[in-house]
This record gives C-alpha cells, sequence and structure tokens, in this order.
C-alpha cells in the first residue's frame, strides 16, 4: 500500500487551479427532506465488523433503495430535484420528454435509470467494453437503454457527452470538470444522507475513517460532512486503486491530473481523472491518499463474507487498505461498504 500525506490538508488547492469548482455540500437537511418521501429510501445499518484489530464500524449500503449500492443517493435524487422544480401533478409523467445520458460502470447508471423510470423520463447508459454484462441485464431491467462505447469509462462518457449535446439531452454525471459543476453538485448532495445516518449512529467519534475513491464523489461528500459534525480530530484517508491513482496523483501535482494505468478489478473505482468538486473537497478535509492493489482489494473479501457482508473490490476497498493497517483496540474506524457482491 502506498500512502501519500496531503500536504494541503486544511487550506485545500489553491483557487485558480480548480477551475471555479465549488465545495461540496454539507447541507443533508436537504436530501434526508426529499428521501423522507421515499417510501423505499429507509437508513441502511451501521454493523460491528471483527478481525481488523481495531473498533471497526461499517456503514453497509448493498441494500440502498434495492439498486445494490450507495449510488442510489445520487443520479436519483437529482432526477426528484428536477421533478420538485416541475411541480407536476403525476409524479408518472413529470419529466416525459426528458431524456438523462450518462457513462457509468453501473451503479450510478441504475441510479438514473431508476430516478428516471419513477417520473416519465428516458435513461440512455453508455458502458465501457469492460464492464460486465450483468449490469447491462440490470440497468435494461431498469427499463435504460444501454449503449457500449469505448474500453474504459473516459471513452464511454466521451461517447456520453458527444451524444447529450448533439442530441439536446442532460447529460448526468457523477465527476465534475470545467463549466459542468451544478448536476454532480446537486448529486454529491444525496450523498449526504448517509454521511448523516452514519454520524448519527456512530457510538462516538471515529478516530479514523476509510473512504474509498473512484472520481471521488462520495468520498469527497462524506469527508465534508464528517468535518463539520467530527471536525479535524479523525483522521481521514481516502482509498484508491494504483491502477487509477486520479487523486492521490493530483494531491502530488498540486492540480487535477488525468491518469493512465491497466484495468482494475476494482471496476466502480478505476478512473482515470478526478472530479475537480470533489478534489476540491478532499484537498481540504482528507489527511491521505493510499493506493492498493487489486491483490490487496480481493484479499479481504472472504473475510466480509464469513461475517455476513459479501461485497466486490470496489464496495470493500475502505477495508481493504485497513487491514493493511496496524491500528490497535484503541482505534475506532468508519468504513463504507458500498456495494452489493456481483455473484
Amino acid at each position: 500500500m502506498n500512502i501519500l500525506e496531503n500536504p494541503w490538508r486544511g487550506t485545500g488547492l489553491p483557487v485558480d487551479v480548480l477551475h471555479g469548482a465549488p465545495a461540496p455540500s454539507i447541507d443533508a437537511n436537504a436530501p434526508r427532506a426529499l428521501l423522507a418521501k421515499c417510501p423505499v429510501a429507509v437508513a441502511t445499518p451501521l454493523v460491528r465488523v471483527d478481525g481488523f484489530g481495531a473498533e471497526v464500524w461499517v456503514k453497509d449500503e448493498r441494500a440502498r433503495m434495492g439498486l445494490g449500492s450507495f449510488k442510489a443517493l445520487g443520479a436519483a435524487y437529482v432526477i426528484a430535484h428536477a421533478e420538485v422544480e416541475m411541480g407536476a401533478d403525476d409524479l408518472r409523467t413529470a419529466l416525459a420528454g426528458r431524456t438523462y445520458i450518462t457513462a457509468s460502470a453501473g451503479n450510478h447508471g441504475l441510479s438514473v435509470a431508476a430516478g428516471a423510470a419513477i417520473f416519465g423520463a428516458r435513461a440512455v447508459i453508455y458502458l465501457a467494453d469492460t464492464v460486465p454484462d450483468s449490469f447491462a441485464v440490470r440497468l435494461k431491467a431498469k427499463g435504460a437503454e444501454v449503449v457500449r462505447a469505448g474500453s474504459d469509462y473516459q471513452q464511454s462518457m466521451d461517447a456520453a457527452m458527444h451524444t447529450a449535446e448533439q442530441e439536446g439531452w442532460t447529460l448526468l454525471s457523477d465527476s465534475s470538470w470545467p463549466g459542468y459543476f451544478d448536476i454532480p453538485h446537486r448529486l454529491m448532495e444525496g450523498y449526504l444522507a448517509l454521511a448523516a445516518e452514519a454520524t448519527d449512529a456512530m457510538p462516538g467519534p471515529p478516530t479514523h475513517i476509510m473512504l474509498q475513491a473512484g472520481v471521488g464523489g462520495l468520498a469527497g461528500a462524506a469527508a465534508a460532512y464528517f468535518r463539520k459534525v467530527w471536525g479535524d480530530a479523525p483522521r481521514i484517508i481516502v482509498v484508491e486503486p494504483d491502477a487509477a491513482p486520479a487523486l492521490q496523483a493530483s494531491i502530488k501535482a498540486g492540480h487535477a491530473v488525468d491518469t493512465v494505468g491497466p484495468v482494475s478489478n476494482m471496476g466502480r473505482l478505476d478512473c482515470k481523472a478526478p472530479s475537480l468538486i470533489a478534489l476540491h473537497g478532499l484537498a481540504r478535509d482528507a489527511d491521505a491518499f493510499a493506493l492498493i492493489s487489486d491483490a490487496q482489494a480481493a484479499a479481504v473479501l472472504p473475510q466480509l463474507a464469513q461475517q455476513g457482508l459479501a461485497s466486490t473490490p470496489s464496495g470493500a476497498a475502505g477495508l481493504a487498505a485497513l487491514a493493511l493497517m496496524d491500528l490497535g483496540p484503541d482505534a475506532r474506524v468508519l468504513c463504507i461498504l458500498s456495494e452489493e457482491s456481483d455473484a
């Protein structure tokens, strides 16, 4: 495991390198109020996990709103906000005629598809060739149209962006870049519901928080909220695949960096470029950025499965990094099990 201490902690990156990206929202009341109106939006459990030396608590997102991951809180929340703004009487047709398009490694696409289906919109999801067919099947079952494009996530996103511009459709990405901030900022706000539930359920402030990251949306939102509630005391560590070290490389360079690398078994974290909003927040809020290998990510899965917490290398990446640390019994650690097992 490769760990970089964050030299920007507390101050953040210079404003001029962030291209106007806002900091992540810390208003958890907004998503919690909207989600309270959804009959399937119940809090996910916080469970104690054994075998790591420290006192470890895991926020288990595998059953979130029946979609299998924390991503249910993101795109569907954005679409629900659009419905509220329309003020339509019939929710089933509130967004009829609108098309949402995105690229996804699976879970974000499911959230887009589910939100679009609820309010009568159309969802078109672009998948890279590396995304398993099982995700394509699940997306189609939610009513989405699936298009294969590119050999990696960035190529599929480039294709989705081109189509959105060509067709006049709404691009709903979970990342952000210069000139594209409003939708991903709202999307990250949805993740604050998870963070608020965790702070409510924790028996006391954690000493360490492990946050896995792809483009960084979940990590950026959660870290910002945890700092609001718990202050500077918890040590927040962001975990990425060593094949996709976008956030660590950006912190090291002092500006956003596009990275290259092989395909990782942490597919939902295999993102080669950071979200600027997430980078804004994490440069300020994270204490360190850790890289783990595919083998290290996979090694923790049997231990979790034995405790009824089967997940994927992506979903358990924070716990995989924790397993490589030598924390004693006085440490209290918060991790997020971000998705259900592919099996």
